[in-house]
C-alpha cells in the first residue's frame, strides 16, 4: 500500500478560512491554495497507508475525550529569523490546542513524532516568500480578529500534487450542544469580526 503524508489540524471556518487563504495568496505565497487555512495539531508526517484505520481509531479516542472550546485569533506574529513564517496569533484556545496535539503524538498511539520546534498554535499567512512580502503580511493583518467555537479537528492527506485534502472530521463529544467546525466552504461560526 505504501506510505502517505498526513497532517492533523483544526480548520479555520468560513468566512475566516477563505479570507485568510485569499490574503495568503495576495502576499505571493504559492502554497496558499493547496493548504486549507488551519491551526496545526500534527505537522506533515509520513505513515504507512495500512495504518490509517489505527490512526483514525486513535483520533476518534482523542475526540471523544475532548469538548468544544472557544478559539480567537488576533493580530500577527512571526517566527523569523528562526523560520520564514508570518502568522495570525491564537489568543484564545491555545491551551486546548496544546492538549490536543500532545495526545495526537502520544507515545501510546500510532502517530509518535518529535517536533522540530516547540509547539506554538498559529495560523500561517506567509511562508518562505520574500522578506518584503512577509513584512507586508505582518503589517496588513496586524488588526485581524476572528472568533468561533471549535467543535472538531480533522485528518488531512497531502496528494502528489502537494494539495492537502481532508480525509475525515473528528467531532468532539458534544452531547448535541455545539456545532462542529465545518470544512471551508461551510458556514457555522460566530458573527464575523474582521478589521482588515
Amino acid at each position: 500500500m505504501g506510505t502517505v503524508t498526513l497532517g492533523v489540524s483544526i480548520a479555520v471556518p468560513e468566512p475566516y478560512g477563505s479570507l485568510l487563504q485569499e490574503r495568503r495568496a495576495s502576499f505571493g505565497d504559492p502554497a496558499a491554495y493547496g493548504i486549507p487555512t488551519h491551526v496545526t495539531l500534527m505537522p506533515p508526517t509520513e505513515a504507512e497507508a495500512a495504518d490509517l484505520p489505527a490512526i483514525e481509531a486513535h483520533l476518534d479516542t482523542i475526540a471523544m475525550a475532548g469538548r468544544p472550546f472557544p478559539m480567537r485569533l488576533s493580530g500577527t506574529g512571526t517566527f523569523r529569523p528562526l523560520s520564514p513564517v508570518v502568522f495570525v496569533q491564537v489568543v484564545e484556545g491555545a491551551s486546548a490546542c496544546s492538549w490536543l496535539q500532545k495526545r495526537v503524538r502520544d507515545a501510546s498511539g500510532p502517530l509518535v513524532r518529535e517536533l522540530q520546534f516547540p509547539y506554538h498554535p498559529h495560523v500561517t499567512v506567509a511562508h518562505g516568500i520574500s522578506e518584503e512580502a512577509m513584512d507586508r503580511a505582518y503589517a496588513e493583518l496586524a488588526d485581524y480578529e476572528a472568533a468561533w467555537t471549535c467543535g472538531s479537528f480533522a485528518l488531512y492527506e497531502q496528494g502528489a500534487d502537494a494539495v492537502w485534502r481532508k480525509l475525515r472530521d473528528f467531532p468532539f463529544e458534544t452531547g448535541g450542544s455545539a456545532p462542529a467546525v465545518p470544512a471551508q466552504g461551510g458556514y457555522s461560526v460566530d458573527t464575523p469580526s474582521l478589521r482588515s
